[in-house]
């Protein structure tokens, strides 16, 4: 990792670190024109972002590629890009940004779907490939429930059920620690405790020495402090 950057889709972390992420943030606003007031612009709230890249896909083994578990040729990357566009659910994409003391920088969680993605075979590369990926942000959502009720006067009346609050995630005690079990990642550890994903730099942060220089790679059995919520 000698560009201090990860770019994990999911569980899976890209071989080459792309050399350039554009993300787009949108928004809904809309300027109109008032009859001899001017123009105004109408404030609404953000719309999705966007996020595009290129990243190289090898197809032989360089010692700058980055592998969690050994080398992986292209086409077990083509199939994982594939199911992440024919699940048909969101997954998180993460940029990890670290300095070269091995400390995280600043990092990106954001929830997304696989709009779409290229795959592109340049006689220049040789065997190697590049696919271009787009990426939209996902906001989680739900249908509301509507109340209807008949009156005495025989009006009708409607009216949205309330929604029921989230469960607030506990607070880590003082030197509370948590045991890695099969299947954890730190993203989910600190969705438990913190209630919010992106924490999970706070206990990677504070259990370095433990889980070492990938976050994403953390093992069963290992102990994790977790650190009071700031």
């Amino acid at each position: 990792m000698s560009n201090g950057y990860m770019v994990f889709l999911k569980y899976c972390l890209l071989p080459v670190t792309p050399s350039k992420i554009t993300t787009k943030i949108n928004n809904a606003n809309k300027t109109i024109t008032l009859i001899d007031e001017g123009q105004v612009n109408l404030l609404k709230k953000a719309e999705l972002t966007d996020v595009e890249f290129e990243c190289m896909i090898p197809q032989t083994n360089y010692p700058f590629a980055l592998y969690k578990s050994g080398f992986l040729g292209a086409s077990f990357f083509l199939a994982y890009f594939e199911r992440l566009k024919t699940s048909k659910k969101p997954f998180q994409f993460i940029v990890v940004r670290m300095k070269p003391n091995g400390r995280i920088l600043f990092s990106t969680n954001l929830k997304v779907t696989l709009e779409d993605y290229t795959i592109v075979e340049d006689a220049g590369q040789g065997l190697d490939l590049t696919v271009k990926i787009n990426l939209k942000q996902w906001q989680d959502y739900r249908t509301k429930l509507v109340n209807i009720q008949q009156n005495d006067d025989s009006t009708i009346t409607a009216t949205v059920q309330a929604t029921r609050a989230a469960e607030t995630a506990p607070t880590p005690t003082a030197g509370q620690t948590y045991t890695v079990k099969s299947g954890d990642s730190l993203c989910a550890i600190a969705k438990k405790y913190y209630g919010s994903s992106g924490k999970y730099t706070d206990i990677y942060n504070a259990n370095k020495s433990v889980i070492g220089g990938n976050p994403n790679l953390i093992k069963p059995g290992q102990v994790l402090t977790l650190p009071e919520s700031s």
